[in-house]
């Protein structure tokens, strides 16, 4: 069997020439100048799950093309099903690629480390953890083809297209849920397997840095901090430190800056906090969440690179440190609930927050920079060649609250909000509904004005209400809807409810029928779901 040299370098020495032609990937094969097709994944799963006694496969979704994505399990014992895995005590690890369809690195590293860990030198890396990996969440985005993103120098020759088949883009669905693909992420994924530690695999849009690879944690807002702040201070350092030490790569803190500021920066700028974001929302379901982000600029072949390692040390330090990590994670969902417990009615949490600097500047590793003056007298840069260090830039990727509401012990929703409360148990909250007629005490909020963005964003016009929150005594008739908010996901429940919330239910314009589409009020309108203490 023939195969080329790049190829050769990615296999494991100890497999030698016994590999199985079958599980090289179209980009090995090609010495990548070419990505894998959404049937060629299939086929290579197949071929996996032909060969492994330690692999089973579900499908996720079929998509709008009439696509699958397959979600292979591989555990030692081999393990059929949620309930096996949940009594076998392991933690759960789930890694996907290709959200964007022009992502592609995350998704042909899935595919090589898969092959690795079954049939090659990594298979100690289920001794004590059942790992989860879907190569391809974008399967139409994928095989749509075209021009490669400029930023990525021609490597590889063509990749598909960052949406989805329904033009939505899935690192934007995760409150709304709309998409194919993220119902069934929730449904068959999270929902179904709980993972423990959830990794999402992205390159950059073209951000320039001297990293081959940068990172984020689960950007903290309403959520409980444990899960968060393991993340960031102590299991990203140790991996980066690792990775430096026995790779020689530079992986750092995601983020970007601007020449327009200055040069050299003083400040990196992240992206939002909205649980939208699929690693965001992780946090609030107190669970450990990472982004990858290979570097657009590196070759295709060394963007690869870089995602395979960085989930080859993920793995090998939840392998490590498993049991520590399912105790943060137990320790987060207590936590929340106790608070619901003990201080529902009386504590404030953020619904709408802002981008502030973390008050711990880092050094920035990126290239050097001329500058000179234009013919207009502006200041302009030229990139040099070389790498440098910038010390003492502030980092933006802490975020601060500038509007609180009141934690309250549950929600009672009116019994004609069907589909918010389908939405809500498409999250996964528990809800119930009212036997009899009760009384509660609470608060409900008069919007005094509703207004819709007259921009539209993921198919929407968002939804933005003010007003004030009005204390009431209230009946509620049988069959109200209840959420008893001391559950796993209160902090999750909190955001998709609260009227204020930035990226909640109501921003995403589920209440515009009951509002009325102009948003002109003459009146304040109560909000229709009541929150009690």
């Amino acid at each position: 069997m023939k195969y080329t040299l790049l190829a050769c370098l990615l296999l494991p020495l100890s497999l030698g020439a016994q590999i199985s032609e079958k599980l090289i990937t179209k980009a090995e094969k090609t010495s990548y100048k070419e990505t894998s097709s959404s049937q060629e994944v299939v086929d290579f799963v197949e071929a996996v799950k032909a060969e492994s006694e330690l692999v089973h496969v579900e499908s996720m979704f079929s998509s709008k093309g009439g696509k699958t994505s397959p979600v292979v399990v591989m555990a030692n014992p081999k393990i059929n099903s949620p309930q096996a895995a949940k009594e076998s005590g392991k933690i759960l690890v789930y890694i996907q690629g290709n959200i964007h369809g022009g992502e592609v690195e995350g998704k042909e590293a899935l595919q090589i480390l898969m092959r690795e860990i079954l049939f090659g030198e990594k298979q100690h890396l289920l001794d004590n953890q059942i790992l989860i990996f879907a190569p391809n969440y974008n399967v139409d985005g994928n095989d749509k083809l075209g021009e490669n993103r400029p930023s990525q120098d021609g490597s590889p020759i063509l990749t598909g297209e960052r949406r989805s088949g329904e033009d939505f883009d899935l690192n934007r669905d995760g409150m709304k849920m709309e998409a194919i693909e993220s119902q069934g992420l929730f449904a068959n994924v999270i929902l179904r397997w709980d993972p423990d530690v959830f990794v999402d695999l992205h390159t950059t849009n073209g951000t320039w840095h001297g990293n081959q690879l940068t990172y984020a944690h689960s950007y903290l807002s309403a959520g409980d901090p444990a899960t968060s702040t393991y993340t960031e201070n102590t299991m990203l350092p140790a991996i980066k430190e690792k990775v430096l030490e026995e790779y020689g790569l530079h992986f750092d803190i995601y983020g970007g800056y601007s020449l327009r500021q200055a040069w050299p920066p003083k400040n990196l700028y992240t992206y939002n906090h909205h649980p939208r974001y699929l690693v965001n929302q992780f946090g609030l379901r107190n669970r450990i969440a990472i982004l990858s982000e290979t570097f657009a600029h590196l070759k295709f072949y060394d963007r690869i690179h870089a995602a395979h390692t960085f989930a080859t040390e993920i793995l090998e330090y939840t392998h490590t440190h498993s049991a520590e990590i399912q105790a943060i994670n137990k320790k987060s969902e207590e936590a929340s609930i106790h608070l619901v417990k003990e201080q529902g009615g009386k504590v404030q949490k953020g619904v709408r927050f802002q981008m502030v600097p973390t008050g711990k500047p880092f050094t920035l590793r990126t290239y050097d920079h001329y500058s000179y003056t234009d013919e207009e007298g502006k200041t302009k840069y030229v990139r040099k060649p070389n790498i440098i260090n910038v010390p003492n830039v502030n980092n933006y990727s802490a975020f601060k609250a500038t509007t609180e509401a009141t934690l309250p012990k549950g929600y009672l929703i009116p019994a004609e909000f069907v589909a918010v409360v389908e939405k809500l148990r498409a999250h996964g909250v528990k809800i119930e509904q009212l036997e009899k007629a009760q009384r509660f005490n609470g608060e409900v909020f008069m919007i005094e004005e509703y207004q819709l963005s007259k921009r539209r964003f993921e198919h929407h016009y968002m939804a933005t209400a003010v007003g004030e929150f009005k204390e009431e005594k209230k009946r509620f008739p049988a069959g109200t809807y209840h959420i008893d908010l001391a559950q796993p996901l209160a902090n999750l429940i909190f955001y998709l409810l609260e009227p204020q919330s930035d990226d909640g239910l109501l921003s995403w314009n589920f209440f515009d029928d009951f509002m009325g589409k102009s948003g002109k009020l003459e009146q304040a309108v109560a909000y229709p779901i009541f929150k009690y203490w």
